[in-house]
């Protein structure tokens, strides 16, 4: 079968807008949550750390569940799941305008929602990369900083509806917005092969080919059949005190009865088959992983990366109430830190995927620059007591958070391009592990001591811990796959080999 060609332009542009203006309309409100956030204390009177579950769950739901979302998007076409999943977007927050407790909204803003961005951000990024070869870099940057201008947007405009229509007024529309995606979705055409538009098909007689994963599937078969053939003469010793009929219908001379009896062999032995190469998977699945954490950077990689989610993402969170505990007037925030936040993290992403283009900068160097200078930026927090330094601080924190957009080239740089997809699903996996306690470790520590003092220091220590220990693990072997080792000596092993003549 001929793979359909990238065609880098045309129709491909159309899929880059609509994917922007996907995640713009999906990730809008779940990265903007700090907004509601506030509403949501206000409005159930529960702790902090309880109430950051439902911001958290939605960021965190659809990382944990990347590999069923690329399962989808595999099985059903990146068109259906958009379609589906604006569904599921639109109907979480509308469902959360109902909301009698915090705990539906765990349910309906949480988990739905969380799902619904999760298989969109799986479809847009799946699509663009069909539509995209030369220029894959460019189309990816275009459309991940449409949830960054989602960001920046929402943060206001969910501000102005909370005054203008209340919080439920406020997510009614915010749903009815996200009902664009739809039509977004319908204009992703999937990219098909002019020699082979069509799948092809497999002949019946051709399914045991496929599945086979021995040469001795003949030797198989035969060894089925004098089973059966035994199991046929043991029952047709009981068959002869049987009316004719029923003799006659169970002989195996019967042609009808032959047939039969080789259909059910060659069934068998196609889910035996079946079943070896699934287990044969699991277990190379497994060997790759074990191989993948023996590397001593991707599992610093793994460790940075779980860290630098716990403590550097609950800022974007928690920035509004932070202002007000820190009893910043409202009249003094000219701009929402959310939405200074959104911005500085488009610019951040866009900046330092130029710089990690360039030759003679260490995209891994580079990546542990942030995480270091984003854990000194948290330390900072509880010292900041004014809204300009609040903007400052968010300003720098959302241009580091921005190194979302080299992190593909640091684990493409630690593991290699073939095994990518393996080592990029296990860390945001963990990412979003991350993404689902930090926010709610954080406010549990404002309910414990009431100040967010403690919780920033907390956060600070833990993206620095993942810097200093990813950047130990770096430093004797970042060049380890370009090095040229001494092979050792080869070892001679002698069988004797049976002949089959």
């Amino acid at each position: 079968m001929e793979f359909p060609k990238s065609p880098d332009g045309g129709w491909g542009w159309v899929i880059v807008a609509v994917s922007f203006f996907t995640q713009f309309l999906c990730y809008g409100s779940p990265l903007a949550v700090g907004v509601l956030y506030i509403e949501w204390l206000d409005a159930f009177g529960e702790g902090k750390g309880k109430t950051a579950w439902v911001g958290s769950l939605a960021s965190g739901v659809g990382l944990l569940a990347s590999p069923v979302c690329s399962l989808c998007v595999s099985s059903f076409g990146a068109r259906s799941v958009t379609i589906f999943s604006g569904f599921l977007v639109a109907g979480g927050l509308m469902l959360s305008s109902l909301a009698p407790n915090i705990y539906f909204l765990f349910f309906s803003y949480g988990i739905v929602v969380g799902l619904g961005c999760g298989l969109l951000y799986t479809a847009t990024v799946t699509i663009t990369c069909q539509y995209f070869d030369s220029r894959r870099g460019l189309a990816l940057g275009l459309i991940s900083t449409g949830s960054s201008v989602g960001l920046f947007i929402y943060a206001a405009l969910q501000r102005m509806l909370i005054e203008f229509y209340g919080l439920d007024g406020c997510l009614l529309i915010v749903g009815a917005l996200a009902l664009n995606i739809l039509a977004c979705g319908s204009l992703m055409r999937p990219l098909q092969s002019p020699a082979c538009p069509f799948p092809e098909k497999i002949a019946p007689e051709n399914v045991l080919e496929r599945y086979s994963t021995y040469s001795e599937k003949e030797k198989s078969l035969e060894e089925n059949l004098n089973i059966v053939d035994k199991g046929y003469s043991t029952e047709d010793k009981c068959t002869n005190t049987l009316p004719n009929g029923d003799w006659a219908r169970d002989n195996p001379q019967n042609p009808t009865a032959a047939a039969h009896k080789k259909k059910v062999v060659e069934q068998t032995y196609f889910c035996k088959q079946l079943a070896k190469r699934k287990w044969q998977s699991y277990r190379n699945y497994c060997g790759e992983t074990v191989s993948l954490f023996k590397n001593k950077v991707f599992a610093a990689l793994f460790i940075a990366i779980l860290l630098f989610d716990i403590g550097g993402f609950p800022p974007s969170l928690l920035m509004e109430d932070v202002a007000r505990s820190s009893n910043v007037r409202e009249e003094d925030l000219t701009m929402p830190l959310i939405s200074i936040i959104g911005i500085m993290t488009a610019v951040g992403k866009l900046l330092l995927g130029i710089m990690a283009d360039f030759k003679w900068v260490n995209t891994l160097y580079l990546y542990v620059a942030t995480l270091i200078i984003t854990g000194l930026a948290l330390c900072a927090i509880p010292l900041a007591k004014s809204y300009i330094t609040l903007a400052i601080l968010s300003g720098i924190l959302g241009f580091l958070t921005g190194n979302w957009s080299i992190f593909p080239y640091v684990t493409t740089k630690t593991v290699g391009i073939d095994k990518l997809a393996h080592a990029y699903g296990i860390l945001m996996f963990f990412a979003g592990l991350g993404n689902s306690l930090g926010p709610p470790i954080v406010g549990w520590f404002y309910d414990w001591t009431q100040t967010y003092d403690i919780a920033f220091y907390f956060s600070g220590f833990c993206v620095l811990l993942g810097g200093f220990i990813l950047l130990l693990a770096a430093l004797p072997c970042w060049d380890v796959c370009n090095r040229k080792l001494p092979k050792p000596a080869p070892t001679a092993f002698f069988y004797k080999v049976a002949s089959n003549v």
